[in-house]
């Protein structure tokens, strides 16, 4: 994977994390990223917001962390687009358990209502395609999260990702905003 381009890259590691899920059970499925790790809930500050997203169906699911943090009083935000060329930004999600607050968004994903509360989000989840031992994160293409982080470089930066989706090296430019910490199923990476 050394030599390919970040868009070969994210064609392989799309492939690869399908694969890597299809092949769990759904018993197993349900289970993962169910509450935390204590190593990481240390590291979140007390009624801290906490950015989170809405999972594609092969991402590493991110509903039962807004479920758990909700339950203890923190403010939960997903991402939320006002057109598909607006910048990304964080609103309140007041219902983590039914998703009754969300509305389609220009993106064909779920996302907070126009008139939700917006927030900016001191711990942020997101979701990825590769990383590597160091912190390096390869996103979906849209640089979406590394402007959002540019532009808010004190926040916690946590991904959420298979343990498949560990790679040795990842083409980093100036712009790619590396993560802090990255959470698998098995292990908890960093701090970085």
């Amino acid at each position: 994977m050394q030599d390919m381009t970040k868009a070969e890259l994210r064609k392989a590691l799309r492939a690869a994390r399908r694969e890597h899920v299809a092949a769990l059970p759904e018993q197993i499925r349900a289970l993962v990223f169910h509450r935390p790790p204590a190593p990481l809930l240390e590291r979140i500050p007390d009624g801290a917001a906490i950015g989170l997203y809405l999972a594609h169906p092969h991402e590493a699911p991110a509903a039962s962390y807004a479920r758990f943090f909700a339950e203890r009083g923190h403010p939960v935000a997903l991402p939320r687009f006002a057109t598909r060329e607006a910048p990304m930004e964080f609103a309140r999600h007041t219902d983590p358990f039914g998703e009754s607050d969300l509305v389609d968004g220009p993106f064909a994903i779920r996302q907070p209502a126009a008139d939700a509360e917006a927030i900016e989000p001191q711990v942020l989840l997101m979701p990825l395609l590769g990383f590597t031992d160091r912190g390096d994160r390869l996103g979906q293409g849209g640089g979406h999260y590394d402007r959002w982080l540019a532009a808010h470089p004190d926040t916690l930066r946590i991904g959420l990702a298979w343990d498949s989706q560990l790679v040795d090296e990842l083409p980093v430019e100036p712009h790619d905003m590396p993560l802090d910490l990255v959470v698998t199923p098995t292990r908890l990476y960093g701090p970085f």
